[in-house]
């Protein structure tokens, strides 16, 4: 079972991380041993999910590397069980420095940074902002290219497509699996995804999340490219293309080529292979956390 960790923020925001360890063996206060129990040389992870994501998405993932390294994950603000506040920061700036205080509250550096779609391209702007708190950066399913004002269009129909308040989660799961215009065929694991951020209203059920924000935290990969921060990750990093995922085999191969340390790799699922596909997820990712524990 995870364990809540407050993690304070950009701005004094309250984020909530998970620590996927198993329960200590030796009393917190232990020379070597961090509060949580892990011993001083295990290898920090900090997993960051995407838009409208939460930290228990990296669930099976994490308790998975929690053998051999201290796996945390973050819902980062607006997110799962961290604060909303309405008049927060939603910009890359606050995520990137939201991300930077965990690592360092939390003593996961130097860190290797996993990070899903926009929270790929937090880890990989915190890389080359402070590469002293980074050893590696796993880049999945992320554009590097801006996507263009169409793609924000697109999104805020969709949001408004949303048949809110859901009346149970049967009918969330049944929604984004089946009848969601964006889905082109039954996708259970897509229903389970939005599932998870759901919360139960006098209504019925509402995400926990404001489709506002999100449209705010989109505005600043939708409208710029992110190019110059790739070509400052000095650490290792590695690339991830789901085959039936958001990020086109060309713009993968030219993000490793533009990456000083890139690797690449795909993997044969969707964009929430991370989610519903791990095992696959894990084969193509756990070579290079090997990889990286050797150095």
């Amino acid at each position: 079972m995870a364990r809540r960790i407050d993690v304070t923020g950009a701005g004094g925001v309250r984020l909530a991380a998970w620590d996927f360890a198993e329960p200590p063996k030796a009393e917190p206060h232990e020379a070597g041993r961090d509060p949580a129990g892990h011993g001083q040389d295990t290898p920090g992870v900090l997993l960051l999910h995407g838009l409208m994501g939460r930290a228990s998405h990296w669930a099976e993932v994490a308790r998975r590397l929690a053998g051999r390294h201290r796996a945390v994950a973050l819902d980062q603000r607006g997110h799962g069980r961290s604060e909303k506040p309405p008049q927060a920061d939603y910009t890359r700036e606050a995520y990137v420095e939201d991300a930077e205080a965990a690592v360092e509250q939390l003593g996961l550096a130097p860190a290797v940074l996993i990070g899903h779609a926009m929270g790929a391209l937090t880890a990989w702007q915190l890389a080359a902002k402070r590469p002293d708190l980074v050893r590696g950066v796993i880049i999945f399913d992320m554009r590097a290219s801006a996507l263009g004002a169409a793609s924000q269009r697109d999104w805020a129909d969709w949001f408004r497509a949303w048949p809110v308040p859901f009346a149970t989660l049967a009918d969330v799961r049944k929604w984004f699996g089946e009848d969601d215009p964006w889905v082109e065929r039954p996708h259970p694991a897509r229903g389970a995804f939005y599932a998870e951020v759901m919360q139960e209203c006098e209504d019925g059920w509402r995400p926990v999340f404001d489709p506002e924000r999100m449209l705010r935290s989109r505005e600043t990969w939708v409208y710029d490219a992110h190019w110059e921060e790739l070509a400052q990750v000095r650490c290792p990093a590695l690339v991830v293309r789901a085959l039936d995922g958001e990020l086109g085999r060309a713009e993968a191969q030219e993000m490793v080529r533009v990456l000083p340390r890139g690797e690449y790799a795909e993997v044969d699922a969707g964009h929430l292979a991370h989610y519903d596909h791990p095992e696959g997820w894990r084969s193509v990712v756990e070579p290079f956390l090997d990889a990286l524990a050797g150095d």
